[in-house]
């Protein structure tokens, strides 16, 4: 910019515009640490952080629920895809690339912000409270004490003064302040004064606080480095061992080695789900849950055996792997045979439960190579979509329900298809969807072909002379989570110190006091005041204790 047009500064000299200086790519990288490392940012990112996790808890994740995704992508097929695409990643909060790039620049500005001032802190505690301002009147809690004495000679009233403050200083020491005594010429008035300042470990709660922050960020990073997360469905009677292949599906971080997962084992002996009844005098919640109970046989890797439980929120920690108890459902024994009488298949198959419905319709899928050959001389491939009723029921329209989540009329209806199961092709499936695209249905409402029906002990023939499917058991299943986390320990530490350090800088207060003697003509004159280093309702009060605590040592 330029001066005014009528501007003259007398010289002569040609007008010259005025020109900022080039930050350069220097300076503008000064510029944006100084605004990164600033406490307003940090802040910033922090509120930033705790949004970005939000997402995580509305939408399953796959670290923590990857049946819940699974159902979620067949409940919103078109939503899933959207969603599930870079860079929202909303299944994978935790690992997606946003919420990473806010992670890592919280924790830079972080380090930015204390180191400096630990420097800082340092330097403070090792030094010397400040000088002892000229006007003390202007200070809080200003008040004077006059002593008088007109016999007393001049070197006996610098004497006195110097007592007074001496004896100040002690009385502030006890107080657990740090002190100094000043010795300064106003105007030619020689005065003598202490000056004292406590409340340093305010600062050095916040800082411990910062620390402590830092301290839970490396602990989740590392944490997220070498931790494990296995998922594992069990049906009564059924066993697993806590070794990656044993595992439905499992998520580790990069650093994880699986030679650190103890070789212990879990048997589900009972899963027992107790409900509310009329019994209970609640008709309003009827068929509502009141206790999930998993009675399970622990076998530790030296063969000792124990009986544990496990409930929700009451997980069994064991051999540094925590055991969650995650969903629980109704797993059909199902035993199907060839045209040649041939067993096929049999095995307890999870019927997943849909959606928030409280009574456990479930819906499952069955895929059998049937082991007999076509025309062609191709492996016939048999697939089977029912749902399961616990307490089967009729809506007005004629279809099945259930109104009732515990074995009252269990009912199992199953659609069957022939055709390409797309196993061959290479391609990981979900066990829990039954692609239909390269598949006949040879029953069904969509070909106005009734259902196959089974209730326990039922047996019924399939279509087309394919065999017979028997429904022998229904189960319980129930849905485990095990973890490995060998940095959670230093999470809660360092969550605590945090709370600590927080505490501690919100209930100790910053202050300065200051006692000065100014002789006069007939005696000296005491004056104390103080001041707070942020908000100290209690100042005033304290300055005054000081001085009656004062005039009672003199």
């Amino acid at each position: 910019m330029s001066r005014p047009s009528d501007y003259d500064d007398g010289s002569g000299a040609p007008e010259r515009a005025i020109t900022n200086p080039e930050l350069g790519l220097i300076g503008w990288g000064r510029w944006f640490w100084r605004q990164l490392t600033s406490m307003k940012v940090a802040l910033i990112l922090l509120l930033l952080l705790a949004v970005a996790a939000i997402p995580g808890s509305l939408v399953p994740q796959r670290g923590a629920d990857p049946n819940g995704v699974i159902q979620y992508e067949e409940e919103h097929p078109k939503l899933f895809k959207v969603l599930d695409a870079f860079p929202i990643q909303a299944f994978d909060v935790y690992g997606s690339v946003w919420f990473s790039a806010i992670y890592l620049l919280l924790f830079i500005s972080l380090i930015g912000c204390v180191l400096p001032r630990l420097v800082h802190h340092w330097k403070a505690w090792r030094g010397t409270p400040p000088k002892t301002p000229a006007r003390l009147n202007r200070m809080a809690g200003f008040s004077e004490i006059r002593v008088t004495n007109a016999e007393a000679s001049a070197a006996e009233r610098e004497s006195f003064a110097k007592q007074a403050v001496e004896s100040a200083a002690a009385l502030l020491k006890r107080q657990r302040y740090r002190v100094e005594v000043q010795e300064a010429t106003v105007r030619g008035v020689s005065e003598v004064s202490v000056s004292a300042e406590r409340g340093y470990l305010r600062e050095t709660g916040n800082l411990i606080f910062h620390f402590a922050l830092l301290g839970v960020l490396v602990c989740v990073g590392l944490g997220s480095a070498f931790t494990f997360n296995g998922q594992r469905v069990i049906y009564e009677g059924e066993t697993f061992v806590n070794q990656l292949i044993d595992y439905d599906s499992a998520k580790s971080g990069r650093a994880f080695n699986p030679a650190t997962l103890e070789p212990f084992s879990l048997r589900l002996d009972d899963l027992d789900v107790s409900y509310i009844t009329p019994d209970d005098g609640n008709n309003n919640a009827i068929g509502q849950v009141k206790d999930f109970v998993a009675s399970m046989t622990l076998t530790s890797p030296d063969g000792t055996e124990s009986s544990e439980v496990i409930r929700v929120n009451h997980p069994l920690r064991v051999h540094g792997s925590p055991v969650y108890l995650l969903a629980n459902g109704y797993a059909p024994t199902l035993s199907i045979k060839n045209a040649d009488g041939e067993v096929v298949f049999e095995e307890s198959v999870p019927f997943i439960p849909q959606g928030a419905d409280p009574n456990l319709t479930s819906i499952g899928v069955v895929k059998v190579l049937n082991g007999l050959t076509d025309a062609d001389g191709n492996t016939v491939q048999l697939g089977l979509r029912g749902f399961f009723y616990p307490t089967q029921t009729k809506l007005e329209s004629g279809a099945y329900t259930s109104n009732y989540p515990d074995l009252e009329n269990p009912v199992l209806t199953l659609d069957a298809f022939e055709g390409d199961l797309g196993v061959d092709n290479g391609i990981p499936q979900s066990v829990y969807v039954l692609e239909t695209d390269g598949m006949t249905q040879l029953t069904g409402r969509a070909i106005d072909v009734p259902s196959l029906e089974l209730r326990p002990g039922d047996t019924v023939d399939l279509p087309d002379g394919l065999g017979t499917v028997t429904l022998t058991d229904v189960p319980r299943y129930a849905s485990f989570d095990v973890m490995q986390n060998p940095f959670q320990i230093g999470v809660l530490l360092f969550a605590l110190l945090s709370l600590g350090g927080l505490l501690w800088s919100l209930f100790v207060p910053r202050r300065r006091v200051w006692v000065k003697a100014i002789p006069t003509d007939d005696g000296i004159v005491l004056q104390y005041a103080g001041l707070a280093r942020g908000d100290d309702p209690s100042l005033d009060r304290a300055v005054e204790d000081l001085r009656e605590a004062h005039r009672d040592v003199l």
